[in-house]
């Protein structure tokens, strides 16, 4: 391995603990970070993007991407359900494309691609996979032959730390809607102590069994409380 890309592969090691230390306060300024520091650190790559496919229906998002490129591939695999970001993401693996006109594992999507795009070359590597939905991230090249075993040596590497980031980012989104759930259930709580002589307790009670019979969670029973108190746009 040449002393370059040993410095690279140190690099993107510190740039995951970096993010992951530092996230920022929403999770598509975080993606957008990582994405654009995989173009700034893998050879070969001019466009990256994240594939995200929906176990249920197979629906393919693009959350973050570097351009808009990514983007239309990512609709051409949720038009075919076939294409390498999609395979990468599903069957939880890493997959290179040297060029597309030479391509023949995905015929529909690789025809579009080239005339939709011109982007030649892809690696897609296994980013996350979760109960839900599993996802990739993608480098693309407008050059044929862009992504030579080094470059996607090192996209490995990037792509399994930018699991541990991804990871952050879901805990980070989990843990803040948490304390929502928790702020707007307060506030519903307030409301019928309130509106009816309760304490604390008997206030969450109503809220527990009012969920139970509307077979509705308690925090969707909260807010609508809180919401209809509140008209949108009353003060």
């Amino acid at each position: 391995m040449s002393t370059e890309n040993n410095n690279a592969y140190k690099r993107i090691a510190e740039l995951a603990r970096e993010m992951s230390e530092h996230l920022p306060s929403n999770s598509a300024t975080a993606l957008n970070e990582l994405i654009h520091n995989a173009v700034d650190h893998i050879p070969g790559a001019r466009y990256a993007g994240i594939t995200v496919v929906s176990r249920q229906d197979k629906g393919v998002v693009t959350p973050a991407a570097t351009d808009e490129y990514p983007r239309v591939l990512d609709a051409l695999q949720q038009k075919y359900h076939q294409g390498p970001c999609f395979d990468a993401a599903v069957e939880h693996e890493s997959y290179h494309v040297n060029d597309l006109m030479d391509e023949t594992r995905w015929p529909l999507f690789c025809t579009d691609a080239l005339v939709q795009t011109p982007i030649r070359s892809i690696a897609a590597f296994q980013l996350f996979t979760t109960r839900d939905a599993v996802g990739a991230l993608n480098l693309y090249s407008d050059d044929p032959g862009a992504f030579d075993q080094e470059s996607r040596d090192l996209g490995y590497i990037f792509a399994a730390h930018a699991a541990t980031v991804w990871g952050a980012l879901q805990r980070g989104e989990q843990f803040r809607s948490a304390l929502a759930s928790r702020d707007t259930i307060g506030q519903a709580k307030g409301m019928i102590m309130e509106r009816y002589s309760v304490n604390a307790i008997q206030a969450f009670d109503l809220l527990r069994k009012l969920s139970q019979e509307s077979n509705i969670r308690l925090y969707e029973i909260a807010l609508q409380l809180v919401e209809n108190d509140h008209p949108s746009g009353a003060r």
